[in-house]
C-alpha cells in the first residue's frame, strides 16, 4: 500500500506540489493524471526519494525514507538511465544484489523475452535507443518482484508491441496484490488499466475518483470536466489542456 499525506515540495520559491494527499491500496493501479506542470513528476519523485519534501509518505507502513521501504519498491523514471559500461545483463545483475533479492537466470531470460531484449543483453548502455533504455528499466523494476511500483510516463518512447507487453504486466501485478502508481497525460494508454484515478493540475489534486463510483463515465470527460472547472469553462486554457492530454504533449 502507499499513502501520501499533505505532500509539499517547493523549489526555491516555485510551490510545485501543495499540500497533496492519497492512497493506493494493495492489489491497485492508481493514475496520476494532469497537463503539463501539474506537479505529477515531482509527486513521483517525491516518493520514490529523489526529492525533499514536507509531509509523510509511506510504502508498506513504513517511511518511504527508510530501508525497509525501499526494498519493497520500484521506480521506473520518465528518462531512463544505464551506466555506460555495463551491459543489461550487467544492469539486471546489479539491482538484483542491490536489493539483495534472488532471481534465477531463467527469470531474467523471461523478462528479456517479453520486452524483446534477449539479442540486447550483451549490449553496453551507451549502445542503446531510448526505447531500449526504457525496457531495461521496466525490466529492473520487476525483476525485484516490488510490492509497490511507481512508473512515470512509462510507455513514453516504447514501441506499440512493448507497450501492450506493459499493459499486461501491470495487470498481472494489480493481481498479484501489487499497488501501481502510474503517472501520464496520455489517456489513451491507461483507460483499461485504472482502478482510482488521481486528477492532478496546478501542483493540487482536483478530485479522487474510483472507476467503481465513475460508472461509464469516460475518464476524458471525467478530466476535462474537473480540469474545465479548474480553468473555466470553455477557456482558452481548459481547451488547450484539452489538446495537451489528448495529443499527449508535455507530461510533468
Amino acid at each position: 500500500m502507499l499513502t501520501v499525506q499533505n505532500l509539499t515540495k517547493k523549489y526555491g520559491k516555485t510551490l510545485a506540489v501543495d499540500g497533496v494527499g492519497f492512497s493506493v491500496p494493495d492489489g491497485r493501479v492508481g493514475i496520476l493524471l494532469g497537463p503539463n506542470g501539474a506537479g505529477k513528476s515531482t509527486v513521483i519523485k517525491s516518493i520514490a526519494g529523489l526529492l525533499r519534501y514536507k509531509g509523510i509518505i509511506q510504502i508498506q507502513g513504513q517511511d518511504s525514507r527508510s530501508m525497509e521501504a525501499k526494498r519493497c519498491f520500484a521506480y521506473v523514471p520518465e528518462m531512463p538511465y544505464m551506466y555506460d559500461a555495463l551491459t543489461v545483463r550487467e544492469h539486471m545483475e546489479f539491482i538484483t544484489r542491490a536489493y539483495g533479492v534472488e532471481v534465477t537466470q531463467e527469470e531474467i531470460l523471461r523478462l528479456f523475452d517479453r520486452f524483446e531484449l534477449t539479442d540486447k543483453q550483451d549490449k553496453l548502455g551507451n549502445e542503446l535507443s531510448k526505447g531500449m533504455m526504457q525496457k531495461v528499466s521496466i525490466c529492473c523494476a520487476l525483476v525485484v518482484k516490488p510490492k509497490v511500483i511507481l512508473l512515470d510516463e512509462p510507455m513514453v518512447g516504447l514501441d506499440p508491441a512493448a507497450i501492450k507487453e506493459l499493459k499486461a504486466v501491470i495487470l498481472e501485478l494489480r493481481d498479484q496484490g501489487c499497488t501501481v502508481l502510474i503517472s501520464t497525460h496520455m489517456l489513451e494508454m491507461v483507460k483499461e488499466l485504472w482502478d482510482v484515478t488521481f486528477v492532478m493540475d496546478k501542483g493540487h489534486i482536483l478530485g479522487t475518483y474510483p472507476r467503481e463510483s465513475v460508472g461509464n463515465e469516460d475518464l476524458e470527460e471525467l478530466f476535462f470536466q474537473v480540469t474545465g472547472q479548474a480553468e473555466g469553462e470553455g477557456s482558452g486554457k481548459a481547451e488547450e489542456a484539452r489538446e495537451d492530454v489528448c495529443a499527449g504533449k508535455g507530461g510533468r
